[in-house]
């Protein structure tokens, strides 16, 4: 997993609560910048209930395009439900990408999914909010990864309230 490159673009998200959720998913599943728009962000970082401080690690950058300081070697990959996207469990991730998700009251603007590599979509009977989208996805990539699974990971991922051993 060392040789990706995992950003997070956020369509003007509203919730304090969703943002504070995708911080920690984020420095859980090794996002390495987050990318936002309009206003309603720096509210929702500043609520962050984080134990991790996530949010003071992981680059926060507001942009009026998402487009506009995506990395030009990175795939978009806009996760919306639109007609024709692949699903999710036959989605590849790509080494590096630049996963967009639209607000919890709207949509990924036409004009970003338009200029996509690709358009994924969970499968579920509702749709899910924010937060639990960007947890899907990153966990599903990490998934599909060549990571590592041993005692080390597990030690890593603890914080000071976790401490079990067997």
């Amino acid at each position: 997993m060392k040789n990706q490159q995992v950003s997070i673009g956020l369509c003007n998200p509203k919730s304090a609560t969703n943002v504070a959720s995708i911080l920690r998913a984020a420095g859980c599943f090794g996002v390495d910048r987050i990318l936002y728009t309009g206003q309603r962000y720096a509210y929702a970082k500043n609520y962050n209930p984080d134990t991790r401080d996530f949010h003071k690690m992981i680059p926060t950058i507001g942009v009026t395009d998402l487009m506009e300081l995506h990395p030009a070697d990175t795939a978009v990959v806009v996760i919306e439900l639109v007609e024709n996207a692949i699903p999710l469990p036959e989605f590849t991730h790509p080494d590096k990408a630049f996963y967009i998700f639209g607000p919890e009251d709207g949509s990924v603007p036409r004009d970003l999914v338009a200029q996509a590599d690709s358009v994924v979509y969970i499968p579920t009977f509702h749709n899910m909010n924010l937060a639990a989208t960007a947890n899907v996805v990153l966990y599903d990539r990490l998934a599909k990864s060549q990571y590592v699974a041993n005692n080390e990971l597990i030690k890593q991922s603890r914080d000071n309230n976790n401490n079990m051993s067997r």
